[in-house]
């Protein structure tokens, strides 16, 4: 509860304004709206498919809201507790445990029709404790080997091939003592790109029942190698935030990146010959380094009620249905989550979606439980102290194990 606590107490101080700014008590029941931490591609998408749809329906007005991911979180859980926030919140489905752990979204299969919701395939729909509570609009999220056709003829199949490969294409161009050209780059210090490589080294970040399970020789053997890609192969940019990621990627400084659906269509309309292939197997294990997988889907506010309600409903069917999935799938390259989208002959005229899928298929659902939130928390700053040098791997995992397991009781204590 103490974790809890310190947590409120930060997202407390934007409650006023979000609750005077966003109070859906005092919007007409036609005037909807919608938070998104979709990037602008997908963005841009979503309101094309706004506009028509109040086109399409005189008097509804929609509002679109961009957050990053963890400020829309944040500012979500405020919202809706005070009473207010968005009809429909649009993000990754392991926002659903701690959103239904505060009871700030509502079951969504009340509402929806059977034979409406058999069109989705599984991974689609997100139940958590028999409710459905997110209904995507797309499955996967997950991140791919990208590479530039120009500078890798083949890409790497395992992590050797990979190191062979990066110290060949890590080049000074000029001769002047600065790498021009990287082998790869990711934001490789955020633990949701770590993840491919800990399940490639056999480990994962919980148990069936919701315990930490970072203390391993997995973890270990993970951080380990991404230290060695920066360290001792020098393969991989110093700086990897995803701007700095996506630049290097575009000006063809970097021959591979590791990234998602959302990067993919910016890479193709800044003229990169993008290839895209599964991320390579470990040597060390034969395992493939598989990412975590989710759909990215619209959950709906306990707070939409009444009128709004039904409008909020019809507004939901329309962005989750077969043409807007389409149009999604052909603007974006992602996968959507319905059956007869997927099954679109502009959906299946599309090569780089059989290779996506394929990762999809090898890559492990993501954690839905409230507890993930905490293992976010605890493995950041120490995996982050592993990659700048401070910390070794196996003091790092241990601290990852203890700070998740306290976090996590401090959200379970009464």
């Amino acid at each position: 509860m103490r974790y809890v606590a310190a947590i409120m107490a930060v997202l407390l101080v934007g409650c006023v304004v979000l609750l005077f700014t966003f109070g859906a008590s005092r919007r007409a029941p036609h005037e909807l709206a919608i938070w998104t931490q979709d990037l602008a591609p997908g963005r841009a998408v979503l309101d094309s498919l706004l506009r028509q749809y109040e086109r399409e329906r005189p008097g509804v007005h929609v509002q679109l809201v961009y957050y990053e991911t963890e400020e829309l979180r944040s500012n979500f859980i405020v919202a809706a507790l005070g009473g207010s926030g968005p009809d429909l919140v649009y993000g990754p489905s392991d926002q659903v445990g701690p959103f239904v752990a505060m009871q700030i979204i509502q079951p969504l299969e009340p509402f929806l029709e059977q034979d409406f919701l058999s069109d989705f395939v599984e991974q689609g729909q997100v139940w958590y404790e028999g409710h459905l509570y997110m209904l995507g609009d797309r499955v996967g999220n997950h991140l791919m080997l990208v590479y530039n056709r120009d500078l890798v003829p083949h890409p790497p199949e395992t992590t050797d091939e990979l190191i062979a490969l990066g110290k060949r294409l890590t080049q000074d161009l000029d001769g002047d003592g600065i790498v021009d050209r990287y082998g790869l780059a990711w934001n490789y210090v955020e633990p949701f790109f770590f993840i491919p490589f800990l399940v490639g080294y056999g480990g994962w970040v919980m148990d069936e029942d919701g315990r930490p399970t970072l203390d391993t020789p997995a973890t270990v053997r993970a951080c380990q190698f991404i230290y060695d890609l920066k360290e001792r192969y020098r393969i991989i940019a110093r700086e990897a935030d995803l701007d700095v990621v996506n630049t290097l990627f575009k000006m063809g400084r970097a021959a591979m990146v590791i990234n998602g659906p959302w990067s993919w269509r910016s890479y193709q309309e800044a003229g990169v010959n993008m290839g895209l292939a599964l991320l390579p197997k470990v040597s060390d294990t034969g395992l493939y380094a598989a990412p975590m997988v989710s759909a990215t889907g619209y959950c709906l506010n306990v707070n939409t009620r009444g009128e709004r309600l039904r409008y909020a409903l019809d507004l939901l069917r329309y962005l989750t249905s077969t043409d807007a999935q389409v149009r999604l799938s052909r603007a974006l390259t992602v996968v959507p989550s319905r059956r007869s989208a997927q099954q679109h002959p502009l959906v299946q005229q599309n090569p780089l979606l059989e290779i996506s899928q394929r990762q999809i298929e090898l890559g492990r659902p993501m954690p839905i439980r409230p507890e993930m939130r905490a293992i976010w928390d605890a493995m950041r700053p120490y995996y982050q102290l592993v990659l700048s040098g401070a910390m070794r791997p196996e003091e790092a995992a241990r601290r990852m194990q203890q700070e998740a397991e306290k976090k996590i009781r401090e959200m379970h204590e009464d």
